[in-house]
């Protein structure tokens, strides 16, 4: 059975700590699921982790969906939510299509978008229509060029005092969460204490009511980079190296396979063919 965005709220009233992790792909969301992860989410990072683009603008409706997709097959007990991708929500009438193309052809059980006050008229006909928003705010990756670049943001009275305005319009908007990126930790304590729905930290600190990460940064499947906000709590990429440096090794030395890997035949048919 599925967890419920109820579920998620009422973690934040026992103060019990939510955690929510990205997945691209069937294989990768059904071990998420397995681990017991309440939140997955298929996060238009997909562009830069998956499709290799310098940025998550790229990324459309349709890669989304393939996506999800695939996600969907793999979970069984988290809430899958899939990632609004750049200028899909940004007139009333695009924001319900996609919304709804998530939910009935991705198998997601909620969607997220980036914004606060401006988007939060778009949020609220999204949920009145039935279908769960999680809000995204501080760094906004699809708004990366009109933000100079990925900067801790919410630094100065003004910012944080707009931060504030956007989490709690999308809370009366009516989305069960929202997603603090690159947020002052200090700042990021007050808007969880100022709002009634969870708060999902990304670089935002530990006071948020939740933590979100990419699962590549997580599980170390890029050694050449770290960001600051993420912990590696495995190197795979070294791992999977070395595996494939081994496989190299015993294919060119004859010592892969073997007949543990092979199949056999009855020998007699052989020498029919044989002497066919």
């Amino acid at each position: 059975m599925r967890v419920s965005i109820n579920t998620i709220k009422e973690m934040k009233a026992k103060k019990e700590k939510i955690v929510m992790l990205t997945a691209y792909d069937y294989s990768t969301a059904k071990l998420v699921d397995e681990a017991g992860i309440p939140l997955i989410l298929v996060g238009d990072s997909l562009g830069m982790v998956i499709l290799g683009y310098d940025s998550t603008i790229p990324v459309t409706m349709d890669d989304m969906i393939h996506h999800t997709k695939a996600v969907a097959r793999g979970t069984k007990q988290a809430i899958v939510v899939g990632d609004m991708p750049f200028m899909t929500y940004h007139s009333e009438p695009d924001a319900l299509k996609n919304a709804a193309r998530f939910m009935q052809e991705g198998g997601a059980q909620a969607i997220k978008l980036e914004g606060g006050v401006t988007v939060a008229e778009t949020v609220k006909r999204i949920v009145d229509c039935g279908i769960p928003v999680m809000g995204h705010i501080g760094l906004t990756p699809q708004s990366v060029h009109q933000l100079g670049g990925h900067r801790v943001q919410g630094k100065t009275p003004e910012a944080a005092q707009r931060l504030l305005k956007d989490a709690q319009a999308l809370e009366q908007a009516g989305a069960f969460a929202v997603v603090l990126e690159l947020v002052p930790a200090t700042l990021s304590k007050l808007i969880s204490e100022k709002i009634s729905i969870p708060t999902i930290g990304i670089g935002a600190g530990p006071d948020c009511d939740g933590q979100v990460q990419v699962i590549a940064d997580l599980l170390g499947l890029f050694s050449d980079f770290v960001p600051k906000h993420a912990k590696q709590y495995a190197k795979l990429a070294v791992s999977i190296k070395a595996a494939l440096g081994d496989y190299i090794s015993e294919v060119k030395a004859g010592q892969f396979p073997t007949s543990a890997n092979s199949s056999t035949m009855d020998e007699s048919l052989l020498e029919e063919l044989a002497h066919a």
